[in-house]
């Protein structure tokens, strides 16, 4: 099992590479349960969107995402994300992503827990 929860935690972005939609006025908030994850989050240019995955013995997250920015477009991906504990006991993570839709750029981006 992970040394690393997210269960009722919120995240905000701290960075995101160029073809990537989010900002720090979005908030995650993720649900897990066992090895599953899940996330409902808005904020910024994203109107509503979800993710759904699973949680690896390490912490690492492998998940699925899809959202609609505040233009009404549907936008779907996958993702990996690595934790990594800071010094505040919080967790940052470092995200991979691609987008499965529209230009199918490849981007990173990070995460701290609030």
């Amino acid at each position: 099992m992970s040394d690393f929860s997210y269960h009722n935690k919120k995240f905000r972005a701290i960075s995101n590479s160029k073809y990537g939609e989010i900002d720090s006025d979005l908030i995650f908030t993720y649900q897990q349960n066992g090895t599953i994850i899940s996330c409902s989050y808005s904020g910024g240019s994203i109107a509503k969107g979800h993710l759904l995955g699973s949680v690896a013995s390490n912490g690492s997250l492998h998940f699925s995402y899809h959202q609609v920015n505040v233009d009404g477009q549907l936008k779907t991906g996958v993702c990996t994300s690595h934790p990594k504990r800071m010094s505040n006991g919080k967790i940052r993570l470092y995200e991979f992503w691609e987008w499965t839709s529209g230009n199918k750029q490849k981007g990173s981006s990070v995460l701290e827990e609030l």
